[in-house]
């Protein structure tokens, strides 16, 4: 058990050589793919009328391709982690390209048509990414050292989310309140430059060679005792669990104060680049913690406090609470400090339980059993609020709706999660009072010193 009574969070000093490249990549990608795979994406969608279930494809394709990282696993060791990763993202970069022109063909093109097209294109876009993201995790595992991944993935979570932020207010700023064709098309061409960017601090990490044994290895898998493994096993199920909480919500979050509350584009983006900074603030809250004290403690306070904010949400969405600015920020800013918090609590968590054999196919499971249940959800969840359309009914000073529905349910399944989360194994984790502790105990610490003395 690491201690848990010191009030310090010291890092050993470790240098990586070339790592402040992986933390330029990570930023520059983060000014391009939210426009892709967030909220700009799905207000052009809604743009052209595309309904719950569309919103509900174009948010679970990327998880849903990642499937193919299973059979892309077994030729890593054979091209190398770096170009493996590089071919993908090259490609990928080349479909924003092509996106780009998607607006521009309404002179020609119907909505129904354009929708068709940019399916398809996005469907390119998230195959690529889907085959190459398959060397990102056994690469960063192996480069990174295990006494400073959690001192890694807390930095990198805030360039991504700062990054994130700032490209979600330019697209805000872009595309004004009421947006035509061609300012979409500004909004994706900067998304494709800002990939083009990362792809030169990408070729800049360090590359890392594969273990000569999964080089040679030419045996069949064996899927069944990697799954089987019974730390492993506890995690998946957890993965399964915050997958069908979390698939769909941002894109079902930004349908609901677009459609229901009344909300315009630029204000839309405005209020979900908020919740970008709620992310850099897991770095403040947690960055320092996750190597000492471990993941498990941090992931089920995270997942307590995500039923906290779904509550909030079931409350807004079912009248109780009327659309305040500052109380749908006051969510937006949680939902995303929770998810930054839990993605870096999860991936170091996983860094640390698996083996170091066959380590391109555990990695290779544990994204692709994630990301199909991450895939699937938002195709579920779009299905049921189409299909409970218009109807509603008042319960109480509560309306039941399709968003309020949505909403309430998404909040047991994180329930849900926390109990999954409760059974997982992790060595040397501390336990949650003595997290709580050490949180409740950084703001008297600031005020002691603070305090004036004499």
């Amino acid at each position: 058990m690491p201690p848990t009574t010191s009030h310090r969070h010291d890092h050993p000093r470790t240098v990586v050589p070339g790592l402040v490249n992986a933390y330029l990549f990570a930023s520059f990608n983060a000014l391009s793919f939210p426009i892709i795979l967030s909220s700009p994406m799905v207000l052009y969608a809604k743009n052209l009328g595309a309904s719950a279930t569309v919103l509900g494809i174009i948010a679970g394709m990327m998880p849903l391709l990642v499937v193919f990282q299973i059979p892309a696993a077994r030729h890593i060791a054979r091209v190398g982690y770096k170009q493996f990763v590089y071919a993908g993202w090259g490609t990928r970069v080349m479909f924003i390209f092509l996106m780009a022109l998607v607006p521009l063909t309404g002179a020609f093109l119907s909505p129904p048509n354009r929708i068709a097209l940019l399916l398809f294109l996005l469907f390119c876009f998230n195959l690529s990414r889907g085959i190459s993201s398959a060397a990102w995790l056994p690469w960063i595992t192996a480069l990174v050292p295990a006494n400073i991944r959690g001192h890694y993935l807390a930095r990198d979570s805030a360039c991504v989310n700062g990054a994130s932020a700032v490209t979600l207010a330019i697209s805000g700023l872009v595309l004004g309140a009421q947006p035509v064709p061609w300012q979409f098309s500004v909004i994706f061409v900067f998304s494709a430059l800002m990939g083009a960017v990362s792809l030169t601090f990408l070729k800049r990490i360090p590359d890392v060679p594969c273990p000569a044994t999964e080089a040679s290895n030419r045996a069949p898998v064996p899927w069944r005792d990697i799954a089987a493994y019974p730390p492993f096993r506890k995690l998946l199920w957890m993965n399964i669990a915050w997958s069908v909480s979390y698939g769909g919500l941002t894109a079902f979050t930004v349908a609901y104060l677009k459609a229901a509350a009344g909300m315009a584009e630029d204000r839309v983006l405005f209020v979900t680049a908020l919740s970008y900074l709620g992310g850099v603030g897991g770095l403040v809250l947690f960055g320092s913690r996750l190597d000492h004290h471990g993941s498990k403690p941090i992931l089920l306070v995270c997942l307590l406090g995500w039923v906290v904010i779904l509550a909030g949400w079931v409350l807004l969405s079912g009248g109780v609470t009327p659309t305040w600015l500052w109380f749908v920020i006051v969510l937006e800013l949680g939902m995303g400090l929770g998810y930054g918090v839990f993605t870096m609590a999860n991936t170091r968590l996983a860094m640390a339980i698996v083996p170091e054999m066959g380590r391109n196919h555990f990695f290779a499971l544990y994204s692709v059993v994630g990301s199909l249940t991450l895939g699937i959800a938002p195709v579920f969840w779009g299905l049921l609020i189409d299909a409970v359309g218009k109807r509603h009914a008042a319960w109480g000073g509560w309306e039941l709706n399709r968003f309020s529905l949505f909403f309430a349910l998404v909040t047991l399944t994180y329930a849900i999660t926390a109990w999954r989360c409760r059974r997982l194994d992790e060595p040397r984790a501390a336990n949650v009072p003595a997290l709580l502790r050490d949180l409740l105990a950084q703001p008297l610490r600031s005020w002691m010193r603070l305090w004036p003395r004499g």
